[in-house]
């Protein structure tokens, strides 16, 4: 039986450049989506240059949480150990602070639910509600219930495997122009210099500089809120309530984090987007939401936010491609956009590697966009539903009661949940009478000697699990024949929960090409799928 320590795809880490240099795929961005995408390249066997206009992490308070599929993603790529560490480490930070008399009864102990809960409009889902028996939840493995991890966190964790796997990252430049031709990109960096790649992505954020220059089409609808998140010190914070709350002038939610407050208005957007939020600003929008007189004495992080909802309408033009923000921007409520954007790194790197190794099969790429469009199109109206939701005006607030009452069921928190963390979440392959797995998140299968069908994806190829256990001949092997090792890892074993599968194909982002169960196991429907995903047999 194959060992789990199978060595990865070969790539060559001997790219310590100048910038002048050649790469396959230049990233420009290189926060979490960026940096995420780049290492999946470089499993690909794909070089990489990231070029980031930060010279350090950000470290302004964004995005606390990822949801399942992004946490089944980390898993898949053996950042569990990290993610573990990382959420105990916000538990014990969040302990500690609510020792000191900030929000909350000094000493409570942080509970934190068994599964994702979250809100919607603003509305807290009780995870005490959830159906944890619901077959969405099943087989999830121990992933299941992480996700508490701040972004600044999650970025220094991918930064440091980019730099293990041989990304050449690139602080303080970003693009200025690019030029593409039949043969690659130009890109020109804010130093003056120039790097020639095959491929540019642009993982630049919500205003894109990639998208822009390149011409992507970004139709949506216009913003209409101004919010304020932050990590501030203030006094007067006696009449503020914990959790979110809604308002005759907007919603706005306290803690659970000391210092931690949210507001939204309904005024417009914000006249000033650039420079840093004053206490002075602030404290005038915490006032006026919530109505108590509040001061604020500092901030230690603070940022500005709207609900501007907008998405390209393909993400690739040639040679040039979007992904996370730079391909979909909308309100932050619900955590999606973060999530959104891991998907788009797992979906992409993968598919864009093989492009550039010469295995890919015809039209590989253009998946990407068939794949991850729908999913931010529906991102886009599940945010847009909760600013209807949120307004203060008297329409919207009997809507707001009807949908808390959906909420106070089991029914309909399993429901927002679920859409939530994203359990559900699968694509449309398109196969007439596939398997009822295919296109979904792979199950993490536990095997008979001890591991778990993520242990075998760290390397970031497709996996191919016979689960006979090697009884008889399935022609499985025989299918698999031409792809293994450098595409493709074949692995016998036996898993006793899913007696009835007698084989399961998994694509390198997780999601289940192909299976079979027993007794109806078609060598033939591998052969096509196996050619459809990996390309032809060497």
């Amino acid at each position: 039986m194959d060992a789990i320590t199978d060595a990865p795809v070969d790539v060559d880490t001997d790219v310590n450049m100048d910038v002048d240099h050649d790469v396959d795929v230049v990233v420009c961005g290189g926060g979490p989506v960026g940096l995420l995408l780049a290492c999946e390249l470089r499993l690909g066997g794909a070089s990489v240059a990231v070029l980031e206009r930060l010279t350090e992490i950000d470290t302004t308070i964004k995005a606390g949480a990822i949801n399942s599929p992004s946490a089944q993603a980390l898993y898949r790529r053996g950042f569990l150990p990290a993610i573990r560490a990382a959420q105990q480490q916000m538990m014990e930070r969040v302990q500690a602070l609510r020792g000191t008399g900030a929000p909350g009864t000094p000493g409570t102990p942080v509970k934190i639910p068994p599964k994702f809960a979250g809100h919607f409009a603003g509305i807290p889902l009780d995870a005490g509600l959830l159906d944890a028996d619901d077959p969405a939840f099943a087989d999830k493995g121990p992933a299941d219930g992480l996700g508490l991890i701040a972004q600044a966190q999650l970025e220094e964790m991918l930064a440091e495997r980019a730099d293990e796997l041989g990304v050449v990252t690139y602080r303080g430049r970003e693009v200025t122009e690019f030029q593409e031709d039949a043969g690659g990109v130009t890109v020109h960096t804010s130093d003056g210099g120039v790097l020639r790649a095959s491929w540019l992505v642009g993982c630049d954020g919500g205003r894109s500089r990639v998208r822009k220059l390149a011409g992507f089409d970004f139709p949506g609808t216009a913003p209409e809120i101004t919010g304020h998140q932050a990590l501030a010190e203030m006094t007067g914070t006696e009449g503020l309530k914990l959790g979110w709350h809604a308002t005759d002038t907007g919603v706005y939610a306290y803690g659970p984090m000391p210092g931690r407050i949210l507001t939204v208005e309904f005024d417009g957007t914000p006249r000033d987007r650039q420079s840093p939020v004053t206490e002075a600003e602030l404290e005038a929008s915490i006032r006026k939401v919530t109505g108590v007189d509040v001061t604020v004495t500092g901030i230690r992080s603070a940022t500005r936010f709207t609900d501007n909802a907008r998405q390209a309408t393909t993400y690739r033009k040639g040679r040039v491609l979007l992904a996370g923000d730079a391909a979909h921007v909308h309100s932050p409520f619900g955590g999606q956009g973060l999530n959104l954007g891991i998907g788009d790194a797992m979906n992409l790197g993968w598919k864009l590697a093989a492009t550039v190794r010469g295995t890919a099969p015809d039209g590989l790429l253009d998946t990407y966009t068939a794949e991850r469009h729908p999913l931010g199109a529906w991102v886009l109206e599940w945010t847009r539903a909760q600013i209807a939701v949120m307004r203060p005006d008297r329409h919207a607030r009997a809507l707001r009661a009807v949908v808390g009452d959906l909420l106070g069921t089991v029914t309909g928190t399993t429901y927002f949940v679920k859409k939530i963390s994203g359990v559900e979440q699968r694509y449309d392959l398109g196969e007439a009478g596939a398997h009822e797995l295919a296109g979904a998140s792979a199950p993490d299968l536990e095997l008979a000697d001890g591991t778990r069908l993520a242990d075998h994806l760290h390397t970031g190829r497709a996996l191919l699990l016979d689960l006979t256990g090697g009884a008889g001949d399935t022609g499985l092997r025989a299918c698999a024949a031409g792809y293994e090792g450098g595409r493709l890892h074949v692995r016998t074993a036996v898993c006793p929960a899913r007696a009835d599968l007698a084989a399961v194909l998994v694509r390198p982002d997780g999601i289940v090409a192909w299976a079979a169960d027993k007794g109806a196991a078609e060598p033939d429907g591998l052969s096509r799928s196996l050619d459809r995903w990996l390309g032809r047999r060497e």
